[in-house]
């Protein structure tokens, strides 16, 4: 029986600690696709998952890490053979089966993106589920019937994962892009990605009550944040266009009244990316690679090693985080 290492976090008298471990193959369910990891990524819900009554993890051990990048091992499914390059993300993984930082993984053959010439697992995961999301929500928006030329497209929480490769790629698709943060030091690299306007975080006053219908100002919006920012935000929609709505980093709730929906059609978008149809994950995974690849990935990304994760876990905790973070599993321990 082989072993590999693992980041593992276990839970002890209310309180998770994460360390590295070395497990057998036995930490692994039987069958499916067995998947020798190369790189993961930090996501808000990893760091959720070492936090107590964080609120995503039901069962301790957990080895956390919510995308995972690699080639099969095994597999027993004939649609995937071993040396084939694999992505794995939302579903179970990292909350409630052992997610990326580890040396080993497994998953569905259902739940598995195959990865064509277009991606390495190392840009996979660098897009992960943050990057996903990103893509969805443009996606959606441009489904809907949004075009360049139409007006402003606003982005908040734009330095986060998500918000900062929409702004990327909504940018380099020639939509005219605002990017709201509250990080005046990363006004730089949003001007760098494209954007043609940075302003704050919205609404200014994060006290004042939210007018049902505020001044029409942006053609559509993806708002990475929630409550009053999102009710904020769909209060200065114009009349027919959408918001993709993806965060609730911003609270849960939602203080807003019918209005915009009823006397400018607005429409609210929900962007779920954990239980996205397999189908429809491959199809935008395979756009990921082609029309909807973030011009600027490289200069968005930062590097860690696997065994030194848990600052940068803390860091985006703490909202301090910009862009993505790319996990090096393989050698990384």
């Amino acid at each position: 029986m082989s072993t590999y290492s693992a980041r593992v976090a276990r839970e002890s008298d209310g309180d998770i600690t994460l360390h590295t471990e070395t497990v057998d193959d036995d930490f692994l369910p039987e069958g499916g696709v067995r998947i020798d990891v190369t790189h993961s990524s930090v996501n808000y819900k990893d760091a959720l998952a070492i936090t107590p009554k964080g609120g995503v993890v039901r069962n301790y051990p957990i080895v956390p890490g919510i995308d995972l990048a690699g080639t099969v091992a095994s597999s027993d499914d004939p649609g995937f053979a071993p040396g084939d390059p694999v992505l794995l993300h939302g579903y179970e993984t990292g909350v409630s089966r052992h997610g990326g930082y580890a040396e080993r993984a497994a998953g569905p053959a259902d739940q598995i993106v195959a990865l064509g010439d277009g991606l390495t697992p190392a840009q996979a995961a660098t897009i992960g589920t943050a990057g996903f999301t990103a893509a969805m929500s443009v996606a959606a928006l441009v489904d809907r019937g949004l075009r360049p030329g139409d007006g402003k497209v606003l982005v908040t929480g734009a330095t986060g994962g998500v918000g900062i490769v929409a702004v990327d790629l909504l940018a380099g698709l020639g939509y005219e892009v605002v990017a709201s943060t509250g990080k005046s030091h990363a006004h730089d690299l949003l001007t760098e990605l494209g954007a043609a306007e940075i302003i704050g975080r919205v609404p200014e006053d994060p006290d004042a009550k939210i007018k049902p219908l505020g001044s029409e100002t942006w053609a559509a919006a993806v708002d990475c944040v929630g409550g009053p920012t999102l009710a904020w935000v769909l209060s200065t929609i114009r009349y027919g266009g959408a918001v993709a709505a993806s965060g609730l980093t911003g609270g849960a709730g939602l203080p807003t009244t019918v209005m915009p929906f009823i006397l400018r059609g607005v429409a609210l978008l929900g962007i779920d990316s954990v239980q996205a149809p397999i189908d429809a994950r491959r199809a935008l995974w395979a756009r990921l690679a082609d029309d909807l690849r973030p011009p600027h990935l490289d200069r968005i990304t930062t590097e860690v090693a696997v065994g030194e994760v848990d600052q940068a876990l803390a860091e985006i905790k703490r909202g301090e985080r910009i862009g993505r973070t790319l996990v090096r599993v393989a050698g990384g321990f």
